[in-house]
């Protein structure tokens, strides 16, 4: 009782107007003099409910059927008792067809049944018409606008409801893709450097006795290639983590200063609505294009632009280098296809330009769809 009561308190007045609708047709049929009618009218009112209610479970061809008996009842309603709030429940209930030739079809029978019978009454018993005008008049608005309302809102909810069920794929296959990214970071990081440590390491214990110097030299490799991994870890950690765009300017200048590449930063002003999963993307795209730079270009001086429009994000890496085949850039192993893979799994394109040196050119929306 207490549910029953907290979900009418939640639901406003709604279930009361409901409730005195359902209730009011016994008002009337109880004011005719005759048995017989007041028996009919009973039968007629519970055969209404009950049709309603098969009505809400049907599907396909017998919500026809089941509206078009509503139909006929409300009219006899309409015609023996002047009672035509039946078709508060007839227009409730066509809204809530969700097949839209279904929908239209009894919408406007069930509008030309309600204004043939307030006619009926305005020619046989204009006093009831006059005494009840204002309720009739919102009945009227009521068969008009309620279903329109309620089917459109039917048709967002399910819309929203699809587009929940859209994100929740999108955030799946994000999961997924970062686990590829993951996976593939991991092999490309440690693969080699666990395979060259398993290789020094044996190569270590046969030279031990025959020529210690050269098995001290590769446990030196060993040591070092080791420290080299658990520093290359500790940075896909803390890019898994969720990297700023601007912390990883910081990284690139670093590594570019290593490299004694001159570094020009064309950054105007800081980014505006952009998801920390986005400048993620961004920033391990711009890491990669300034690695290729650094290992492939010879380049002397490098040029970073970031931009932003209303719709898009632009990065571009420029170098002075000795450039690359534009056609086959994608299918060698310079990380071109990486930045490709992420900027396509966010909608993003990338562009490359070798007539001067080399230029990337990468666009992400800032609306990902």
């Amino acid at each position: 009782m207490k549910k029953i009561l907290s979900k009418l308190k939640s639901s406003g007045i709604t279930p009361y107007i409901w409730a005195i609708l359902a209730i009011l047709p016994f008002y009337f049929i109880f004011q005719s003099s005759s048995t017989l009618e007041v028996f009919v009218g009973i039968l007629l009112t519970v055969v209404f409910f009950i049709t309603l209610q098969m009505a809400f479970i049907s599907k396909r061809w017998p919500v026809y059927l089941w509206t078009i008996i509503l139909i006929c009842i409300s009219m006899t309603m309409s015609l023996l008792f002047q009672y035509i709030y039946l078709a508060f429940f007839i227009a409730y209930y066509n809204g809530n067809i969700r097949n839209r030739i279904a929908f239209f079809t009894l919408y406007i029978i069930h509008l030309s049944v309600t204004a043939a019978a307030v006619s009926v009454i305005v020619i046989f018993d204009y006093e009831i018409f006059f005494q009840h005008l204002p309720f009739i008049i919102i009945t009227c608005i009521s068969v008009v606008l309620m279903p329109v309302n309620i089917y459109n809102r039917k048709k967002q909810e399910k819309l929203e409801q699809q587009l929940e069920t859209a994100n929740n794929k999108i955030a799946e296959l994000v999961k997924q893709e970062e686990r590829q990214r993951i996976a593939r970071d991991l092999h490309d990081t440690l693969g080699q450097k666990l395979s060259l440590i398993g290789l020094k390491s044996d190569l270590a214990r046969r030279v031990m006795y025959k020529n210690p110097e050269q098995a001290r030299n590769e446990l030196k490799d060993v040591q070092q290639t080791a420290r080299t991994a658990l520093n290359e870890v500790r940075t896909l950690v803390s890019q898994m983590r969720g990297i700023r765009l601007k912390e990883e300017l910081v990284s690139v200048q670093e590594i570019l200063q290593v490299a004694q590449v001159e570094l020009i930063i064309v950054y105007d002003k800081k980014l505006e609505n952009v998801s920390l999963f986005l400048e993620n993307i961004m920033s391990m795209c711009m890491k990669e294009a300034v690695n290729n730079v650094v290992k492939h270009s010879q380049a002397k001086t490098c040029w970073i632009k970031i931009e932003q429009t209303p719709k898009d994000i632009t990065i571009i890496v420029k170098d002075d280098g000795i450039g690359i085949d534009a056609k086959h850039a994608l299918g060698k192993g310079n990380g071109l296809v990486g930045i490709r893979e992420r900027l396509e799994f966010v909608n993003g394109t990338l562009e490359i330009d070798s007539h001067v040196g080399t230029t990337i050119t990468m666009k992400i929306p800032t609306i990902v769809t």
